[in-house]
């Protein structure tokens, strides 16, 4: 089955050249770096699939609020348009911005987890994992079977495999006590 896709909704405002490899070009430094990703230098990266990082292109709004951005610590415009924008959409009283979502993840896991938590997700990422197990929280791993099954098409591998869920909450929740 051919995948269709169709033009990007958006013109790009930012080029930046990257340099074309061949798969042995780029074999070298992933076994040179004993297969850790975070070993290999960015040059050497043709399609970068581990960064997360809003990497891309960005909007003509984007780079407008970077020249209008007031860099103070405390009280500055845009924070001031942030705030507002978060507390109309969510409610929150109090928002805490942070610089990554990695940063607010690690927040959120310290407030909301314990040790001997359990926190199931279809797959955690690398990071969730780790914020997980610095407050002592297991993550537990529970994709469709589909989801391994990287040869065949199907219409969504991100769902979660609700039978081994309900074995999950089934087997950890009277080891549980609710406060």
């Amino acid at each position: 089955m051919s995948i269709r896709t169709i033009i990007e909704p958006f013109r790009i405002k930012s080029v930046e050249p990257i340099r074309r490899t061949t798969r042995e070009e780029r074999q070298k430094p992933i076994e040179a770096a004993g297969y850790n990703l975070f070993l290999i230098n960015s040059e050497e990266i043709l399609i970068d699939l581990l960064t997360d990082s809003g990497t891309a292109a960005m909007s003509t709004e984007q780079w407008a609020a970077m020249m209008r951005g007031d860099e103070s610590y405390a009280g500055s415009p845009s924070f001031t348009r942030f705030r507002d924008a978060v507390q109309a959409i969510f409610g929150f009283r109090y928002v805490i911005p942070t610089h990554r979502g990695r940063a607010a993840e690690r927040i959120v896991f310290k407030v909301t987890c314990k040790r001997g938590d359990i926190v199931p997700n279809n797959t955690h990422f690398d990071t969730t994992r780790a914020n997980c197990g610095f407050v002592g929280a297991t993550a537990v791993d529970l994709p469709t079977p589909e989801a391994k099954e990287p040869a065949h098409f199907f219409p969504f591998k991100g769902n979660m495999d609700t039978l081994r869920l309900q074995e999950l909450i089934d087997r950890e929740a009277p080891r549980k006590s609710i406060s």
